[in-house]
């Protein structure tokens, strides 16, 4: 995998039967250390007006999403286990359960998917059934995404 990378990330949420799906792509920088791969990138969020720093941290069974700026958290995602993080925006601060059942990675020579499955809570209370769908490709592969 080459450095400059573009990164897709899918979400889906359900809850009360109801699913929403939300994708972003972005440009970034990707490297492999200790077993561990690492995507850099900056992206802006809907209704703010300064971008975020993200770094996703992964290998099967583990995956670390952490975003700096105007938004902060770590969010770790382990299978089989439940972690907890706050979620700091500028309308105030939420504590979030992550109840992960899976994490996969699948790498091929140009590209590198991630799957995560979770149970999300917000405040201590059941918000929804997740899933997170990463695809990372070279920047210069020309290939669409997804």
């Amino acid at each position: 995998m080459t450095k400059d990378v573009l990164i897709s990330v899918s979400s889906f949420q359900t809850a009360q039967d109801e699913t929403e799906r939300m994708e972003v792509i972005n440009k970034g920088n990707y490297y492999k250390k200790n077993d561990f791969h690492y995507v850099l990138y900056e992206e802006m969020i809907d209704g703010l007006d300064q971008p975020v720093r993200s770094m996703v941290k992964f290998r099967d069974g583990d995956l670390t999403v952490s975003k700096k700026g105007v938004l902060n958290v770590n969010m770790v995602f382990e299978e089989n286990r439940k972690n907890s993080c706050c979620y700091a925006t500028p309308y105030g601060d939420m504590m979030l359960g992550i109840d992960t059942k899976e994490v996969e990675v699948t790498e091929e020579e140009d590209r590198i998917v991630v799957d995560a499955v979770y149970l999300l809570e917000a405040n201590y209370e059941p918000l929804a059934d997740c899933e997170i769908h990463m695809e990372i490709r070279p920047q210069e592969s020309g290939i669409d995404i997804m």
